[in-house]
C-alpha cells in the first residue's frame, strides 16, 4: 500500500513542479513583454521629446530672426492675424496692377531688409516660404454683387499679378533669396481675412501682406543642434 502511495505521489508531484515551472515561465515572459514595451514607450516619449524640444529651439530662433521685421521702417507686425504687413502704402491705379515708380525704391529696400533677416537664419535644412499677398480693395461706392465688384476672378488675377510684380521687381534688383527660401506671389483679391472695412479704409486694403513660414516637415529633418 505504502509503495503504491509513493508510485503515485512523484509522478503527480513533478506534474505539479511542472505546471509550477510552466506558469512561472509564463509570468516571467509576460513580465519582460511589459517591462520591453514600457522601456520602448519611454524611448519613444524621449525621442518625441528631443524632437519638439529641437522645433522650439529653432522655431524661436526664427522668431527671434523676424522680430527685427516687427516696427521697422518697412514692416509693422498685425497681432490680430500674426502676420507682417508694408507699413507704407502702394496706391495702384484702379484695375492696373504695374507698381507705381514712387513705390518700387521703398519696395526694394523693404525686399532687401528682408532678404538680410531671413540670410541671419543658419542653413540647417529647414526650408521657408516667403508668401506676398496681393490684395485689392472694392469699389466702395458699389455693392459687393454690383457688376463693378463681382468679377471676383478678375480680381483674384489682379491681386496675384500685383503680388507677381513685387517678385519681378526684387528679381530685377538682383535679390536672391538662398534655395532654402522659396518667394511665393499670392492673390486673395479683397476675400481674405482681416481686411480693412469701412467706406474709408476700404482703400487701404489695396496693400501686400508678407507671411512667412516654416515648411511642414521641414523641421523633422533638420539636424539636432550640437552641444555647446
Amino acid at each position: 500500500m505504502n509503495q503504491s502511495r509513493r508510485d503515485f505521489f512523484w509522478p503527480s508531484y513533478v506534474d505539479l513542479m511542472t505546471a509550477l515551472f510552466l506558469i512561472m515561465l509564463v509570468l516571467f515572459v509576460l513580465s519582460y513583454k511589459l517591462f520591453h514595451d514600457k522601456q520602448t514607450d519611454l524611448e519613444s516619449a524621449n525621442a518625441q521629446l528631443k524632437v519638439q524640444l529641437r522645433e522650439k529651439r529653432k522655431i524661436d530662433e526664427i522668431k527671434e530672426a523676424l522680430k527685427r521685421l516687427d516696427n521697422s521702417r518697412y514692416f509693422t507686425y498685425n497681432q490680430t492675424f500674426k502676420r507682417y504687413e508694408l507699413n507704407f502704402d502702394v496706391l495702384f491705379q484702379p484695375g492696373r496692377y504695374d507698381l507705381p515708380p514712387a513705390a518700387q525704391q521703398p519696395l526694394v529696400q523693404a525686399g532687401r531688409f528682408l532678404l538680410n533677416q531671413m540670410q541671419s537664419l543658419r542653413n540647417d535644412g529647414i526650408q521657408y516660404l516667403v508668401i506676398i499677398e496681393g490684395r485689392a480693395a472694392m469699389n466702395p461706392n458699389f455693392a459687393l454683387t454690383a457688376p463693378q465688384n463681382a468679377d471676383l476672378q478678375a480680381v483674384r488675377e489682379l491681386s496675384y499679378n500685383r503680388a507677381l510684380a513685387v517678385v519681378y521687381l526684387w528679381q530685377q534688383a538682383g535679390l536672391q533669396f538662398p534655395k532654402n527660401i522659396e518667394v511665393l506671389p499670392a492673390g486673395s483679391g479683397y476675400r481674405g481675412a482681416g481686411r480693412y472695412g469701412g467706406y474709408q479704409q476700404e482703400q487701404l486694403n489695396k496693400r501686400f501682406i508678407i507671411q512667412i513660414q516654416p515648411k511642414i516637415g521641414s523641421l523633422d529633418s533638420a539636424p539636432a543642434p550640437r552641444a555647446r
